[in-house]
């Protein structure tokens, strides 16, 4: 056979030392390529400045509170870090008191927070008396009790995916009770057939442990079964918590009109009476307007000693 047949191979490392040469090459121009795409990477999200969004809670508000209900908004800014809008997905929220759960609820879809921006969400709560009252004998009418509102805000967010963003705020709420109404005496300032003045002294005793500030009172005086007209405050008055104030309320109305229950008055006979209407005060916690009802009052025309007509309260 001759030597061509079987040639002889030598290994002289020519390719092995070129592919290792080629393989370090090559992995160091992949090493520098990962590391300018993360430096790309860095310098982007540098650029475009992702972040989490923050809230706080600035303002609590109570727009209507009566003996019923009370209404409160909850103004919460939200602060968005980030170069795009972000949905506001839900809203969850609990109002408690010493631990007992008063309200809860779900809002969604609460819309959208501008990129680079900020918007106040406003978070309406409804707190209804009765149900207060109902699950919970131990909270009284006239009372103040402590509440927390906790609230979690659920964002998606580039980046970070679905984030909760929780924040709580505590405070003080009443549980509001209508004043009790007496009339005192009525002292006729002026008297016709055609036409009487007279001035209705009120005694108002407020069982609330927070002030009352009267500025406004209207109502409906009924003599037996007569309305003989309204009558307006012309005053105003502080009515300390748990305590007592007289305030004096005018009214005109035309004697001749009303029949038999006036005549009664006069001679001495004792009629009901009846007053009906409302309160406008300002409290801590807002204003308010409270009814004013008094039924079952019995009254009769006498003379005091200067000889002067007044009507007084016999109950």
């Amino acid at each position: 056979m001759a030597s061509s047949d079987n040639p002889e191979v030598v290994d002289r490392g020519l390719f092995s030392g070129k592919g290792e040469e080629k393989e370090e090459e090559k992995g160091g121009f992949l090493d520098k390529v990962k590391d300018f795409i993360h430096d790309i990477g860095e310098k982007i999200e540098e650029t475009i400045g992702f972040g989490k969004p923050t809230a706080d809670v600035t303002a609590i508000h109570v727009p209507k509170i009566n003996l019923e209900m009370a209404d409160i908004v909850v103004d919460v800014l939200v602060t968005n870090p980030n170069p795009i809008p972000i949905p506001l997905i839900d809203i969850n929220y609990l109002v408690e008191s010493d631990g007992r759960k008063l309200v809860s609820g779900l809002i969604p879809d609460a819309g959208t927070i501008h990129g680079h921006g900020s918007e106040t969400v406003k978070i309406p709560l409804r707190l209804i008396y009765d149900d207060i009252r109902a699950t919970y004998a131990e909270i009284k009418s006239g009372s103040i009790i402590p509440y927390r509102i906790k609230v979690d805000l659920i964002v998606d967010v580039p980046v970070f995916g679905r984030l909760t963003l929780p924040i709580e705020k505590t405070g003080e709420i009443p549980i509001p009770l209508k004043p009790d109404v007496d009339l005192d005496k009525i002292k006729f300032e002026r008297f016709s057939f055609e036409e009487t003045v007279a001035i209705l002294h009120l005694k108002l005793e407020n069982m609330n442990d927070f002030d009352l500030g009267l500025k406004d009172l209207d109502c409906e005086v009924w003599l037996s079964d007569v309305c003989i007209g309204g009558a307006d405050l012309n005053e105003s008055t502080e009515i300390a918590k748990n305590g007592i104030s007289y305030v004096d309320v005018p009214i005109t109305f035309r004697p001749k009109d009303f029949g038999s229950a006036l005549w009664d008055m006069i001679r001495g006979k004792g009629t009901s009476y009846t007053l009906k209407g409302n309160i406008h005060v300002d409290t801590p916690f807002g204003a308010m307007k409270l009814p004013l009802i008094k039924e079952g009052g019995t009254t009769r025309l006498k003379k005091n000693k200067e000889g002067e007509e007044e009507d007084s309260n016999e109950e």
